[in-house]
């Protein structure tokens, strides 16, 4: 029986480590969202389902989910046939301005998204789209972007494109033999794109902060304001929903990308 070498062994024990230290947190916060406590308490002195109920019952806590979900879904519906098309175009085009516009496509990933925020802010509060739902729907599609084209990019450089030329010689036109052909063949990263897209849109909160309010209040900046004010384990519900949510949905991308490949 073989044995490992040291290095080997040492690299077996770091990356355990950084898994329960990414984990770690969802270990605590999933037991208490169980508690029968009053306050946040780890362990919990019993285990009860009284905080989901609270969070199911509250009609500011589901007019806060409605928004989150709305933005989400419509987040997905933008960005997803934007960056696809953008993808397209920078994989087929040799021009050094594509390289250019990759690059901007891109930042949102690169700036601190703090200073994204405070800029988003200053130019809505010019045009008065802050505390409303377009403004948020506007804002996640430009942080969802990134993603839809990282991943659509990705499906089309393993894609032969002599397909699509060949489909485009027998009388289809570009359009045409682009949803006929390429389509298909890469619809697995364009689904992975808009899956991560509605995650980051769920999960956004920085920006949340700066620029909803009234009735357009996302569940992170109303959970942010509840931590603010009153912590009690309702957090904690909502923690664990929405870890459960994002991990099925990347479980859910992660899937169908290996198919794909």
């Amino acid at each position: 029986m073989m044995r490992a070498s040291p290095a080997r062994m040492a690299l077996y024990v770091i990356s355990a480590l950084v898994l329960v230290y990414l984990i770690l947190p969802v270990l605590i916060i999933a037991p208490i969202s169980f508690s029968s406590a009053r306050f946040l308490t780890f362990p919990p002195p019993s285990f009860s389902l009284r905080w989901y109920e609270q969070y199911f019952s509250n009609a500011a806590w589901m007019q806060a989910t409605r928004v989150t979900l709305t933005v989400a879904l419509l987040t997905v519906v933008i960005a997803t046939p934007f960056g696809v098309a953008a993808a397209y175009a920078i994989s087929q085009s040799k021009l050094r301005i594509m390289r250019l516009i990759h690059m901007a496509l891109l930042l949102p990933l690169v700036v601190p998204i703090i200073i994204t925020a405070v800029g988003i802010f200053f130019v809505y509060a010019k045009v008065g789209l802050v505390a409303t739902m377009p403004g948020l729907v506007l804002a996640n599609v430009m942080l969802g972007l990134p993603y839809v084209v990282i991943s659509v990019l990705a499906g089309l450089q393993s894609f032969d494109p002599a397909q699509e030329m060949v489909a485009r010689s027998l009388g289809m036109n570009r359009l045409r033999s682009f949803f006929a052909v390429t389509l298909p063949q890469i619809k697995s990263s364009v689904v992975a794109g808009g899956i991560f897209a509605f995650i980051s849109a769920m999960d956004e909160t920085i920006v949340a902060l700066f620029i909803s309010g009234g009735q357009y209040q996302p569940l992170t900046k109303r959970m942010f304001t509840a931590l603010r004010d009153e912590i009690d384990p309702t957090i904690a519900a909502i923690s664990t929903l929405m870890t459960a949510a994002s991990f099925m949905l990347v479980l859910l991308a992660s899937t169908r990308q290996k198919r794909s490949g």
